[in-house]
């Protein structure tokens, strides 16, 4: 069975990001004309006065001071928010095939590839701008890529799950490389007025080659080792955004149709599931936890990640150890332990591993275990 390597990686990255300061300005403007608007009803009792965001809370909540985002003018206009981005015709690269593409260039690139060494695309992320033509399809034809594309979704987990799916291609000679593309524009599904959540999410996308590795031929490259998936359904992370919604007008434009999540209860569930699911998938390899250079973990939460590595490591991670790139980017859902990894990998020696863990939405979690060749 062939042995598959990550052989390139590539990042887009918006050029506008928005500050706390900026974001709880917005935030607070709207909330005081909901509140002023509604005097009457919030003194009756039959509204609830909406309560002011801050700096503080949202950096003790989540440890974000930033976020990249597609569009920010729109998302900052209180009688607005959310972002101004013309609809494009059907002759017209798609937004999100556009990032894409720049994304996997950059892949393209480092990996020492071009489109005609790639056999398979892979979209992987948690929300499509379309539910069809795949958007793996136009970005192959984009890249004029021969082969074969498809989209998946298994929300924040989205990348490593691709990932898994890359490598069986690989080793079962399907493919020869594969494109895995995570395209995260979650303001989109952000609810900007929603004080518990206004401030989570961020937009980039991220790509990764994933190639036999008798024939990488790029500078660095990473030996997956092990990968473990894991999926138990849990209605605490949920988005009810479909083509559905048109049977029923009355939940058009409900708070349900956009991100929600219990967030106490996720974190409760969540990172002892994690930190076990990354342990055990250490020993399918035959590894311990000592041997393990570096974590990149999936960026929703500072305070998520900080327990995650200490219930790992049975100690505090050391500077370096689980790198944190969630405090200008925010969450960007699946692409988030794929920028750690891109941004946090070229310093590592020889023979160094690591572990790429997301978890989200589902409940799912993913692992990859990697080894610096």
């Amino acid at each position: 069975m062939k042995q598959a390597v990550i052989s390139g990686t590539g990042l887009f990255t918006p050029t506008q990001s928005i500050s706390n300061e900026e974001l709880v300005a917005s935030f607070n403007a709207y909330a005081e004309q909901f509140n002023a608007d509604n005097a009457a009803a919030i003194d009756a009792g039959s509204v609830a006065a909406l309560e002011l965001s801050s700096v503080a809370f949202i950096e003790k909540a989540s440890g974000i001071k930033s976020r990249y985002v597609m569009e920010k003018a729109g998302i900052l206009d209180p009688s607005r928010m959310v972002s101004r981005i013309a609809e494009r015709g059907d002759d017209e690269l798609s937004l999100q095939a556009e990032i894409c593409v720049a994304a996997a260039k950059q892949a393209l690139d480092n990996a020492g590839r071009t489109a005609a060494d790639i056999d398979m695309v892979l979209v992987a992320c948690s929300n499509m701008q379309r539910g069809y033509p795949a958007m793996a399809v136009e970005v192959q034809g984009a890249l004029g890529i021969a082969g074969y594309g498809f989209d998946m979704n298994v929300a924040c987990s989205s990348a490593t799950f691709g990932i898994q799916t890359a490598v069986a291609a690989v080793q079962s000679g399907q493919a020869r490389a594969v494109l895995v593309l995570n395209p995260e524009i979650t303001s989109g599904h952000l609810n900007w007025r929603d004080r518990d959540s206004h401030f989570i999410f961020g937009d980039a996308c991220t790509a990764i080659v994933v190639e036999a590795a008798d024939a990488a031929v790029s500078r660095q490259r990473f030996e997956i080792v092990e990968t473990k998936l894991k999926t138990s359904f849990s209605n605490s992370i949920r988005n009810n955004f479909g083509f559905l919604n048109r049977f029923d007008e009355a939940g058009i434009g409900q708070p349900d149709k956009l991100f929600r999540q219990q967030g106490r209860k996720v974190f409760k569930d969540v990172c002892p599931m994690a930190a076990e699911m990354i342990k055990t998938t250490l020993a399918g390899a035959g590894l311990e936890v000592a041997q393990v250079s570096r974590y990149w973990l999936h960026q929703a939460n500072l305070n998520m990640n900080l327990l995650i590595s200490r219930l790992v490591l049975g100690r505090d991670a050391e500077p370096g150890e689980a790198p944190v790139i969630l405090d200008t980017y925010a969450n960007t859902s699946s692409a988030g332990s794929i920028i750690a990894f891109h941004k946090h990998k070229d310093d590592l020696a020889a023979g160094a591993l690591g572990v790429i863990c997301s978890f989200g939405a589902g409940y799912s979690i993913g692992c990859v275990v990697v080894r610096k060749l």
